[in-house]
């Protein structure tokens, strides 16, 4: 059953079993295009910390000493962002007072829906577009260092993320959907303010 439009949804990010990520996010639209939800700045979110404060961008997961999920704030940017129908990435919008500020693709597994949301698992590696079409690798290092760790993945689907990576570089330098001006100048609800977490995250992997 596709989600409704002003429903409130989860976004979640899993890696081995475990809930790393959280995002409380407002589905705008469930169509053939894809899943559509909008996040305000200021949202309240969870990520996983360790005991020395470190997150996965700074280590593996199995690397993390008593890692656990904490709530922070989703700073800077309000953000759209579209899932295709089994598509292994995202693609986001960041809005700053309403104004477009360039995309995002996040390579991820393709979402598995839940009856509160969407499971994935983020592959590392991202693409920055600028409003130009100006693009740049992000997380290219901490991507390269994570090949072949069996938390992770193996060269074989490393070169599969990166190929996802560069079609959707092609698509943004022929300006073709979902980087034709589509939703650039997207209004929210007024009514959709940053969000919180209906209930105290939990990095367990029971679902």
């Amino acid at each position: 059953m596709p989600f409704t439009p002003g429903q409130i949804v989860l976004r979640r990010y899993w890696r081995d079993g475990r809930n790393t990520f959280v995002k409380p996010m407002i589905v705008v639209a469930d169509d053939d295009a894809g899943l559509l939800l909008w996040m305000a700045a200021g949202s309240e979110i969870a990520l996983m910390r360790d005991a020395d404060g470190r997150t996965l961008h700074d280590v593996a997961l199995d690397e993390m000493r008593a890692p656990a999920l904490e709530r922070d704030r989703f700073r800077d940017n309000d953000i759209l962002v579209l899932m295709p129908p089994g598509a292994a990435y995202s693609v986001w919008w960041f809005f700053r007072a309403g104004t477009f500020h360039g995309w995002y693709v996040n390579l991820e597994s393709p979402i598995t829906r839940r009856a509160d949301g969407v499971d994935t698992t983020d592959h590392v590696l991202d693409v920055v577009i600028d409003p130009d079409r100006g693009w740049t690798w992000k997380d290219d290092d901490e991507f390269a260092a994570r090949i072949g760790h069996p938390q992770y993945f193996d060269s074989a689907a490393a070169a599969e993320i990166r190929a996802t990576g560069e079609h959707l570089i092609e698509l943004a330098e022929a300006g073709a959907f979902p980087f034709d001006g589509t939703h650039t100048r997207f209004h929210p609800d007024p009514a959709w303010g940053p969000l919180t977490l209906p209930a105290p995250p939990s990095a367990s992997p029971s679902r």
